[in-house]
């Protein structure tokens, strides 16, 4: 695929909190990892510290309450007017606490990515890591995956995994996993952002190739 590296493309990040996912691609374009220009970050909560990382920086910055609308369908209408409005290449959802309407994710499917703290398909939804301890795993992890209608069910772009070891709780889990969740996203908007992948008829072709069902699969070493 040919592409021109100097063209910057254009990322509309969807938060609903603290943004720390957020935070990375704010690194990553300013450090050049993602040839990129974050041109808005939305969220559909007032006060979130995500708007002030956004605001710091110079970005547009939006609050679209979605109690302010009748129904989920005219909000997620509203979202989408507001995005197409920026002519983004690609939507990040990031910690955007929404579950969106067929309707949205297909006005813009292949531009929409999510990330979500288990190792797809197990554990959609929420609480992944107490599930994962639960469940006695040997390893927990990170996917980024397109999004498409079904929740938590698009395919699968990259995934981390991160060995769950005896002692964990929860939020230790959580945290140890959050810091390769803020390697793997930008890198994922990265190789989107290349040209190198894209969404067709439900699978994902990087590179040129078909992507095997769990994606790229990074094998994280713990560094202890």
């Amino acid at each position: 695929m040919t592409h021109s590296s100097t063209h910057r493309r254009r990322i509309v990040v969807l938060i609903s909190g603290g943004g720390s996912n957020l935070q990375s691609f704010i690194d990553a374009c300013a450090d050049g990892s993602l040839n990129a220009d974050i041109v808005a970050v939305i969220s559909n909560k007032a006060g979130v510290k995500g708007l002030e990382r956004a605001a710091n920086v110079g970005i547009p910055n939006i609050i679209l309450d979605h109690n302010s609308f009748e129904s989920r369908g005219e909000f997620d209408q509203a979202l989408g007017d507001v995005i197409e409005s920026f002519s983004p290449d690609l939507i990040i959802l990031a910690g955007f606490m929404r579950i969106l309407t067929p309707h949205f994710v297909n006005r813009f499917l292949g531009q929409l990515m999510n990330i979500h703290p288990s190792l797809l398909p197990k554990y959609p939804g929420l609480h992944t890591h107490q599930r994962a301890i639960d469940a006695g795993d040997s390893e927990a992890g990170a996917t980024v995956h397109f999004v498409t209608p079904e929740l938590d069910g698009g395919p699968t772009i990259v995934q981390a995994r991160v060995p769950v070891l005896k002692d964990d709780t929860a939020e230790i889990l959580a945290g140890r996993i959050l810091a390769f969740e803020h390697q793997i996203y930008p890198l994922a908007a990265e190789w989107f952002c290349q040209g190198l992948l894209e969404l067709q008829d439900g699978d994902i072709i990087f590179d040129n190739q078909l992507l095997p069902a769990e994606g790229v699969s990074l094998e994280i070493r713990d560094k202890t």
